[in-house]
């Protein structure tokens, strides 16, 4: 598989996703709904992806650091109002970080070998 063809059905899966989240009106961007769909195609076929499409995921990745720089900018245009609602953002930030770390932690401690080793009385 080329890299062009890579990165066609990365794309293609983006569209796939925009236009699903365009008729459902679901709150999840297109393209987290296309990458989920990808790796959905792939666990259905339970094959892993070409190498090409890796390789071409990772170079994608490899710039996804670019992405943050329109969010700093965003916080550094937003300055005043950052300033004025300090106290609501925080509480958020650290209550949405508390919340994530339970989840997962709960989700590693139910799913994790651990627990498929003692569900098979190992």
């Amino acid at each position: 598989m080329s890299m062009i063809k890579s990165i066609f059905i990365l794309l293609l899966c983006q569209l796939a996703g925009e236009a699903l989240r365009a008729v459902t009106h679901i709150k999840v961007p297109g393209p987290v709904i296309g990458m989920v769909l990808l790796v959905a195609f792939y666990i259905l076929r339970r094959r892993e992806p070409p190498p090409a499409l890796q390789r071409a995921s990772d170079g994608l990745l490899s710039w996804l650091g670019l992405l943050f720089v329109p969010a700093g900018v965003g916080i550094v245009a937003n300055l005043e109002l950052l300033r004025s609602a300090w106290l609501p953002i925080s509480i958020a930030l650290i209550g949405s970080t508390f919340l994530t770390l339970v989840t997962t932690a709960w989700i590693m401690h139910r799913f994790g070998p651990r627990a498929s080793m003692q569900n098979e009385g190992l």
